[in-house]
């Protein structure tokens, strides 16, 4: 015995005998780190490969679809590594401008305060210390997970380097003409007293009023409908279709708008459906997008109702009320006035709120900071109708341009303090001043900085080159740049990847951030619903973790992912998973104590029996078959061919065959246990990138060796044997049927039962004694009478079961079944021939009664076998 052989045989025996999750990943991780093992070197010669986390918030915790999106990541960067690539997963948190000032001013509100109280400088430097006291928390729960990010690298969209790049394309961009301010529709926040990008609204169907007013008297009358009465009095126009004969008199005249003493005129436009209501339509330019639009087409003025607190400032009646209060206020009085034509509540319709506070919405006009993205957006759309980047699916590319080729200028600037203040100073004289990073501000006395600060979403646009040290010229910006690929949610495509998009080809000279963007999905409950609080369905993958371990947890979340699909996932899958992962190291360790070895050079060819060329014939189509899913991105299906590979043909095959030649000892055995070894080695680093703890703790074991994470990745050889394929196959065919047969016949897996094995003139010879151990079958032996034959794969086994079973209690039972299948099939054939029943059941209903029908025909003819197969009483 060799010393490594030594080693490897103490090292089986100090094996736990149960695999404990809590005992392995951390410990195991923090080795991971301590080694060096997920540090990118910029020197390195070897070929790079980059992914960027898409950074989740500092105010964040990891949430299941974080746990999905970074076993993805994950996966694809351990084995990159695992093939000889410099590899980097760079790690990070984005600031989270209004999350995180919206977390910090509650702390305030509970010492009686708020952020004025402080002022701009000191509530800044509160959140500061808020952020090193309390923030960053997933970073801890991301170790948990086994993410392999490069921690010495780790960035903050508020730190110095990346405040530094911010700063640097903004004046590139403001120089270029492509930033510039004016007053513009965007979505208000009167809670939050901000402006907030489209991904910040969430749209839900509320139960408000549908009020029809009528405008004008007379012949110059038109009735329009709207839910928010209250920005009737912002009214400086009605519209209607330009081929509308009902309203073809009124255009270009003016009627009377009530409760104002004003006129406002009719104007004829485009946009209006003249199929929908009254085709008529209120034009209040300053507080509806579509309306803005409108009024820039016919030149109307924009007259502001509302203040920042959504407070009607008109002078009049209604001054100083809530936009609720006055709208109630109003209708009561268009009301008195006889001009309500028609009031409906409830009135449930798709409303806007903002994610954070859940207020309303409310569309406004408000002098902001926008990018001109006409030219951004036609060259993030050029970058993919060129090839220079890939979209994964490719279906997805549609939904890509249809985004990128009708957008509008992006609104850039917040009304917050905490966030990446806007570079522009303004002087006493009317000047404007854009200052850029080696810029000097401009001082003396009338000059103020802008007090907005930049969308969140600025910042991380530019997350692809700004961690590696953009804009300074860095040995990683050259080595890193373009990043690989981008893993990230569907949902958020056009929000973050097309401004990603958009800011590398430009601030890069033309050259794309990634080459490929592969879309994954959301994930849902078992049942196909989205998680939500209100749902009570969302999950704490941590609560999962801690139960079943991190691996159950990722191989359940990668064994969903099918390209840009949704994910389903219940706990009773992360428990299969963990079942799954205690089965890879109970029949490891079985293994490993049984003689599987990697000492020494696979046997020749002609050593090996039929079962090992089957099982390496295996393995090497099983390593082609997972390299082909990585490349698409497959990850369901490479989960699933690992699993089956693993679970059905090593384990309950490959092992179980074996275990007459290990229990026979000899040349053979040894042979074996160097080609279960390999088998084991080579499936434990396929199954690495997945399922990393429960891998890394037994190839260790099984070789002696460092690690799993730097240890190569495997390649498929080339080796084939289709002989011995179908010879295995065969030798599966007569197991199952046999046990499916003794199964039918109510014998116990372990029963014992005397066989006539008919095998001469097959392959199958040699495999007597493995089937006989696998079906439990005794030698004939004297006073042998088969009860049953059964023909399978040139084979023939008869059974003797006289004496293992009561017959006659037996066919009583199927008796009883076949009964109860035939009266099944009676009453859905009787349904079936029912025209009047056919005529008015849902097509899903005949289905069902159809699938009942075809089950009980099955289940019949099996029956009915059973009892042929019966032996005579």
């Amino acid at each position: 015995m060799t010393e490594n052989t030594q080693q490897q045989t103490a090292a089986t025996t100090e094996l736990p005998t149960q695999y404990t999750p809590a005992e392995v990943e951390g410990p195991l991780y923090e080795r991971w780190v301590e080694r060096g093992y997920f540090e990118a070197d910029a020197k390195s010669e070897k070929p790079p490969y980059t992914i960027v986390i898409p950074p989740p918030n500092v105010t964040g915790s990891l949430h299941l679809g974080h746990a999905f999106e970074h076993t993805l990541i994950d996966a694809l960067t351990r084995r990159k590594r695992m093939q000889g690539y410099e590899t980097l997963w760079q790690p990070g948190m984005d600031h989270a401008g209004i999350a995180t000032q919206n977390v910090v001013e509650r702390e305030l509100a509970k010492e009686g305060k708020s952020r004025h109280d402080l002022g701009r400088e000191a509530f800044v430097e509160r959140v500061w210390k808020w952020k090193a006291e309390s923030g960053g928390q997933i970073s801890g729960q991301m170790r948990r997970l086994g993410d392999g990010v490069a921690w010495s690298r780790e960035r903050f969209t508020m730190d110095e380097g990346l405040s530094q790049a911010v700063q640097t394309i903004f004046k590139k961009l403001y120089d270029d003409e492509l930033i510039y301010r004016a007053e513009r529709i965007i979505n208000w926040c009167p809670r939050c007293l901000t402006a907030i990008s489209d991904i910040e609204v969430e749209y839900q169907d509320d139960d408000g009023e549908l009020v029809s007013i009528r405008y004008g008297s007379g012949d110059a009358e038109i009735v329009v409908a709207t839910t928010r009465a209250e920005t009737m009095l912002g009214d400086t126009a009605v519209a209607v279709h330009p081929e509308d004969e009902r309203y073809r008199h009124l255009v270009g005249t003016e009627i009377e708008l009530p409760l104002t003493g004003r006129r406002i005129p009719v104007v004829a436009d485009e946009h209006v459906d003249p199929e929908f209501g009254t085709g008529a339509v209120k034009v209040t330019p300053a507080h509806d997008p579509n309306d803005f639009e409108i009024g820039q087409r016919h030149d109307l003025p924009s007259i502001a109702v509302m203040d920042e607190h959504a407070v009607i400032t008109v002078h009049g009646p209604f001054q100083g009320l809530d936009r609720l209060e006055a709208r109630s206020a109003i209708v009561a009085a268009l009301r008195a006035e006889g001009r309500i034509v028609a009031e409906k509540r409830p009135y449930t319709h798709s409303v806007g709120h903002c994610s954070r506070c859940k207020t309303t919405i409310e569309p406004r006009l408000s002098m902001q900071w926008w990018v001109k993205v006409a030219p951004l957006a036609k060259a993030a759309g050029d970058a993919v109708r060129d090839g220079k980047v890939k979209i994964h699916p490719q279906e997805m590319e549609k939904r890509y341009f249809d985004w990128v080729d009708n957008l509008h200028d992006w609104c850039i600037s917040r009304q917050l303090w905490w966030g990446h203040r806007i570079p522009v100073w303004y002087g006493p004289n009317g000047e404007v001043v854009c200052v850029g990073p080696d810029d000097e501000a401009p001082t003396g006395e009338g000059w103020h900085q802008d007090t907005d600060v930049l969308d969140t979403w600025f910042s991380s646009g530019l997350w692809p080159f700004s961690t590696l040290g953009w804009p300074e010229q860095t040995e990683s910006l050259a080595k890193f740049y373009p990043n690989s690929v981008l893993v990230t949610g569907y949902d958020i495509l056009f929000f973050w990847v097309a401004r990603m998009m958009m800011f590398g080809l430009y601030a890069m000279d033309g050259t794309p951030p990634f080459h490929t963007i592969a879309l994954h999905g959301m994930v849902r409950d078992q049942n196909g619903k989205k998680m939500s609080k209100s749902f009570g369905n969302v999950v704490n993958p941590l609560d999962w973790m801690d139960q079943y371990g991190s691996d159950a947890v990722r191989f359940t979340l990668a064994n969903g992912a099918n390209p840009g699909v949704d994910v389903p996932i219940g706990e009773d899958w992360v428990k299969a998973s963990r079942n799954f992962a205690n089965k890879i190291w109970n029949a490891t360790r079985f293994a490993l104590m049984n003689g599987a070895t990697i000492e020494g050079e696979l046997p020749p060819v002609e050593q090996l029996s039929a079962t090992d060329r089957w099982i390496l014939s295996r393995l090497n189509k099983t390593v082609a078959q997972v390299d082909a899913y990585y490349e698409d991105y497959q990850f369901a299906k490479l989960s699933d061919a690992l699993y089956h590979f693993a679970w059905d043909e090593v384990f309950d095959w490959y092992v179980e065959l074996s275990k007459t030649t290990f229990f026979a000892g000899g040349e053979q055995a040894k042979v074996s246990g160097r080609v279960l070894g390999e088998v084991l080695d080579v499936m434990l680093r396929l199954l690495h990138p997945i399922v990393p703890f429960v891998t890394d703790a037994l190839w260790t074991t099984l070789t002696g060796r460092e690690s799993l994470v730097i240890a190569e990745w495997p390649t498929d050889s080339g080796f084939r044997d289709e002989a011995a394929e179908a010879e295995i196959e065969n030798l599966q065919q007569v197991v199952t049927e046999v046990r499916r047969f003794r199964a039918d016949q109510g014998l116990q897996p372990g029963q014992k039962v005397p066989a006539r094995l008919e095998l001469a003139g097959t392959a199958l010879v040699a495999h007597e004694a493995a089937i006989r151990q696998l079906l439990r079958l005794q030698p004939e032996g004297e006073g042998f009478a088969a009860t049953a034959s059964l023909p399978v794969a040139g084979a023939t086994v008869s059974l003797d079961l006289s004496g293992t079973i009561d017959v006659a209690a037996e066919r009583k039972r199927l008796a009883k079944d076949l009964a109860a299948a035939e009266k099944e099939k009676a009453q859905a054939e009787g349904k079936l021939g029912n025209e009047a029943f056919l005529a008015k059941a849902p097509d899903n209903v005949v289905d069902k009664i159809r699938t009942r029908l075809a089950k009980a025909e099955e289940d019949i003819a099996r029956i009915q076998a059973q009892l042929e197969r019966l032996p005579q009483a």
